[in-house]
């Protein structure tokens, strides 16, 4: 989260009432909008199930997601997953990534904008047709078979993240989701999409901009290169 404070107390009440235990990791950039007090007081709420990682600034959604992932390894958990704060990710949809994983098998399952189509609610046409044609363009590139490739609403089994070295990913946007997706896929883990509908924010303002695109637009070639010279054997 950043300056999500009026998100915050909402997302973390909606993932705590579903009907499978989850429990929450906040990762919060030192949000100047009071965004950390407001977890703080959910996590006196709703003691041992919800917990917030402080940093001293925006650090890059990349480095945030890793910092969680390694936390969440620490404390045991078997099945971890990324979401945004801003409920663009439907938090009823956790329980059809975790039971993707937990019940049918898949190793990394995608909360995916496109694989039955293009499933985006209330974004401007332009962000759409970039965001659409640039999950084409990783799958060319790369030659993964994943629709939506810049997902950020993932639930990965625990050995996946235990295999990859997360101190090696290097990305930090829109880049950082491929990069994951890309890393799983070429150590072999089963890899499945979830249908999902993404609703752009309604509160708050969007983080996006054009750098993280660019980063994405490069980053896949020399992620491309690069894998060619590395071993991916489990």
């Amino acid at each position: 989260m950043y300056n999500e404070c009026e998100n915050a107390a909402a997302i973390i009440d909606a993932v705590l009432a579903l009907p499978h235990r989850f429990d929450v990791l906040v990762i919060d950039d030192n949000s100047p909008d009071g965004t950390a007090a407001i977890v703080k007081d959910k996590i006196a709420a709703y003691p041992g199930r919800v917990h917030i990682i402080e940093r001293s600034g925006k650090l890059g959604l990349g480095t945030a997601y890793i910092a969680g992932f390694k936390w969440a390894l620490k404390q045991g958990y078997q099945y971890i997953c990324e979401m945004d704060a801003d409920f663009s990710h439907n938090p009823d949809d956790l329980m059809r990534l975790y039971e993707a994983t937990a019940k049918d098998g898949a190793d990394v399952a995608i909360g995916s904008r496109y694989v039955t189509g293009v499933n985006v609610v209330n974004w401007p046409i332009g962000r759409v047709l970039i965001s659409y044609f640039a999950s084409k363009y990783v799958r060319i590139v790369t030659g993964m078979k994943i629709s939506d490739t810049t997902a950020g609403f993932v639930c990965y089994r625990r050995k996946v993240l235990e295999t990859m070295d997360l101190d090696a990913v290097k990305f930090k946007g829109y880049a950082f989701q491929i990069e994951m997706k890309f890393t799983a896929y070429k150590y072999g883990f089963k890899v499945v999409e979830v249908p999902i509908i993404f609703v752009n924010r309604v509160l708050g303002v969007s983080k996006m901009n054009g750098g993280i695109f660019g980063e994405a637009v490069f980053g896949v070639i020399r992620l491309k290169w690069n894998s060619l010279f590395k071993n991916y054997k489990r």
